[in-house]
């Protein structure tokens, strides 16, 4: 596929800088050594969780890792407006410092998601699950332990490979030193301009990451350690896939600088084998455009992209 003119917007790296991070990354051996956990009681995790609406059918948003539920507002903002109550949880070890997402695991995670899905599932008769990235994958295992409980789902650019434009080249070596000592020094950090074509939001996103307001963007960089959880949770919501009952739409920007749409295709066998979860509802969106998901009986969405 022929890279999109915005990856090559102009970010001050000269030449020879963007060809190591074509192959390498940015600055891939920055992370803290070994063992990395936070040195002082006090929390520096503040907490972006949100409710919105006071509809009979809930909502559950769940957001990527190293994100922050602000990525999910928008989402959030317009399932209100359609009359859901709407639930923007946080997970453990988010909108924090990089060394309080370390003390945290995927298990850590599912956690937070979990007890979430129950408080809202006390107070809601239907219940939905909607994530993006590592989210998706917190909404499939949730479906995957509960079958029949969940509503439906919405997985938003799931990453079940880490193929999209913006991954180093060589990233198909991190299975061989993630374990390694080496491993827990590695960091991915999203390039410039993050997979982000809507000028003003970029930069806003831009200066937030660089000035180190985690609550807001999220983390600049992924620590080799959480990487290593992340594709140990990978492996096993894939074994976990065909035993998924909830509906789902499956939605997939084609230009996405982590997921390729390959990561949606990777269900269609199973659901041609007679299991519903991720098949049927394939919808790969144009990055340039603007989704609003209403959870209906079927899909647990309907999309309108501008």
């Amino acid at each position: 596929m022929r890279p999109p003119a915005l990856r090559l917007s102009q970010d001050g790296s000269s030449r020879w800088q963007r060809w190591l991070y074509h192959w390498l990354g940015k600055a891939p051996l920055s992370g803290a050594p070994a063992p990395a956990l936070p040195t002082t009681s006090e929390s520096s995790i503040v907490d972006r969780s949100f409710s919105y609406g006071d509809g009979d059918a809930a909502v559950l948003l769940i957001h990527g890792l190293t994100g922050t539920p602000v990525e999910m507002q928008a989402v959030g903002r317009g399932l209100a407006d359609k009359g859901f109550s709407v639930y923007g949880l946080q997970l453990p070890g988010h909108c924090g410092s990089e060394l309080e997402l370390l003390a945290t695991g995927w298990r850590d995670w599912y956690r937070g998601v979990e007890d979430a899905w129950r408080d809202a599932a006390s107070r809601h008769a239907d219940v939905f699950v909607a994530g993006l990235s590592m989210g998706a994958l917190m909404a499939m295992h949730l479906s995957a332990q509960y079958p029949g409980e969940i509503r439906g789902l919405g997985l938003y650019s799931t990453t079940l490979i880490y193929d999209g434009w913006a991954i180093p080249k060589l990233a198909f070596l991190l299975p061989l030193f993630l374990p390694t000592p080496i491993g827990s020094r590695y960091r991915f950090i999203e390039n410039y301009p993050y997979g982000i074509k809507n000028e003003r939001l970029r930069q806003v996103i831009h200066g937030a990451m660089t000035s180190g307001q985690s609550d807001v963007a999220g983390n600049l960089g992924m620590l080799g350690r959480s990487l290593r959880e992340l594709r140990q949770f990978i492996g096993i919501v894939k074994r976990e896939m065909p035993y998924i009952r909830s509906p789902a739409l499956v939605l997939q920007a084609r230009e996405d600088d982590v997921t390729s749409p390959r990561n949606a295709d990777y269900d269609r066998p199973a659901a041609r084998r007679g299991h519903p979860a991720l098949g049927g509802f394939f919808s790969p969106v144009p990055e340039p455009c603007r989704i609003r998901q209403t959870p209906t009986s079927h899909a647990g969405a309907v999309v309108s992209a501008n």
